[in-house]
């Protein structure tokens, strides 16, 4: 090893920070927790953890605002089944009248008004077959499928907020880590530009570095915006407006972070870059993204390295799917289908319709020999009437009802196959997630650290070179990575074992 390679071993203690890149031998101290630092969100962006999150979806989710109105209007549908048929009032009169004699002509011709005669009449629909009872029946069989959907909505609107909260989080991690990645290489690249300035390394050395820290700029630049769309999709979910944000995110210049110009996609051009400049050339150029992390709407907060158990078998959550709200839902539509066959059934016994009338008219009514002058005549009536030729209509509403509470029938087994279907599906991926979980957090996260290490003092022996250290840092990277990817499936696999069962309490509390 070659005394002018020396300095590089500070750069290379500077590789990482706790809790951001690979762990070097100088560091110590406890390492931060992922999902624990701060992100220049701007100071518009409300903290926003998962438990405040579900609990503004009860009160704001618009899916869950449409079931509930759903509720409503079977309620109110209940009062119109459970009234009886209106009775209807009849008023008229006669005005106008004239008389006819047996040869055809006309006479005595005049209009009259209501206080010379009046007429009023009552109509009753009596219904048979104790269809107001059914009817009710019917409308509160429906009132339990409503309210069995909007606890399906429920659980349906939360395990999508989980999903898109944890996959936040999971950005939220890898972009710590990409950025203390970009620090550390940061600090290592001053470093070696102040070598090459006071003529320790020759500018290939530099080059080299430069060529391969590229490859850590995408994890910077893709983790933010999948944090970005995280966040809209979980403003989304709360009735929030994804895009109402106060423009400009803050800046946290140790993270790396630098404002850029909008719109402005030409790198600076080559030049001097501060203290530890280098003359114009290649390895002036830049080397890192200059971005700034979007503004959003929150800034989701949580212990992403948090591992709860599950507590509780498999035999009791496949007990509980029956009970899942979507299964319960589907049963309940069976009974307002058998509900509503039994009303169509009930059509069979026909309604009888009662009018009631009553007349009165001052006009004359005397016969020619008649001894009293009449002042008027007052007559009453009664009728009732009965549908007719109606087998055909009836049968046809009863057969439409039957097929119909087949078919929910059918729905309703279905319904509760797809459950099975669902809960098997997420028990497996429970235990997949599981497994993958164990040997990373068993150990494959410590060998890769172990790895780093012994490269970098394979290279203070003068066994390695610079970019074999670069390339055990990228393999721990991607270790990293690939935990905070095993722990975002073991998180999802409670919340998807939660929904596909419909037991609560089962999903991660970050």
């Amino acid at each position: 090893m070659t005394p002018r390679l020396l300095p590089l071993l500070l750069g290379l203690g500077l590789l990482v920070s706790p809790g951001l890149g690979p762990p070097a031998l100088a560091q110590s101290g406890p390492r931060a927790m992922p999902g624990g630092l701060p992100l220049p969100v701007g100071q518009g962006a409300q903290p926003l953890t998962l438990d405040a999150a579900e609990r503004l979806l009860i009160d704001r989710n618009l899916v869950l605002l449409a079931a509930r109105r759903g509720v409503d209007a079977a309620r109110a549908n209940r009062l119109v089944a459970s009234s009886l048929p209106p009775p209807q009032v009849q008023v008229g009169n006669s005005f106008a009248q004239f008389n006819e004699t047996a040869a055809g002509a006309i006479k005595g011709a005049r209009f009259l008004s209501p206080s010379n005669n009046i007429s009023v009449g009552l109509q009753v629909l009596v219904e048979r077959g104790n269809k107001r009872s059914l009817r009710t029946r019917l409308s509160e069989d429906q009132i339990g499928t409503a309210e069995a959907q909007v606890l399906d909505a429920l659980r349906t609107q939360l395990f999508t907020l989980r999903q898109a909260f944890l996959g936040a989080l999971l950005a939220r991690a890898n972009l710590e880590v990409a950025l203390g990645n970009r620090l550390s290489l940061d600090r290592t690249e001053t470093l070696l530009r102040r070598q090459l300035r006071d003529g320790a390394i020759p500018e290939g050395d530099l080059l080299r570095f430069q060529a391969s820290r590229l490859q850590f700029e995408p994890d910077v630049t893709n983790n933010a915006q999948a944090y970005a769309a995280g966040i809209a999709s979980v403003a989304a979910l709360l009735a929030a407006d994804p895009a109402a944000f106060q423009p400009g995110a803050g800046q946290i210049q140790a993270l790396g972070i630098r404002p850029s110009v909008p719109a402005s996609l030409a790198p600076p051009p080559p030049g001097p870059r501060g203290p530890a400049g280098t003359p114009p050339g290649p390895a002036s150029a830049p080397t890192s993204v200059q971005t700034i992390l979007s503004p959003v709407a929150f800034d989701l907060r949580g212990r992403f390295d948090l591992v709860p158990a599950l507590g509780i078998s498999r035999d009791e959550l496949a007990q509980a799917i029956e009970n899942r709200a979507d299964v319960v839902a589907a049963q309940r539509q069976v009974a307002a289908a058998n509900s509503n066959r039994q009303l169509a059934e009930a059509s069979r016994s026909r309604d009888v319709t009662v009018n009631g009338g009553w007349s009165r008219s001052r006009l004359s009514q005397d016969l020619p020999n008649s001894r009293d002058q009449l002042n008027a005549t007052d007559s009453f009536g009664i009728q009732l009437s009965m549908p007719i030729f109606t087998r055909q209509i009836t049968e046809g509403n009863v057969g439409i009802a039957a097929a119909q509470a087949g078919q929910a029938e059918a729905q309703a087994r279905a319904a509760l196959l797809q459950a099975r279907a669902d809960f098997a599906t997420a028990w497996a991926s429970y235990e997949q997630a599981r497994a993958l979980l164990n040997l990373y957090t068993g150990g494959a996260l410590n060998r890769a650290e172990e790895a780093y290490r012994s490269t970098e003092q394979a290279y203070l022996a003068g066994g390695r070179t610079l970019l074999d250290v670069l390339d055990a840092l990228r393999t721990l990277n991607a270790t990293r990575v690939q935990a905070n990817q095993a722990r975002y499936a073991y998180l999802l696999a409670l919340a998807q074992l939660e929904q596909a069962t419909g037991v609560s309490g089962i999903a991660p509390r970050l």
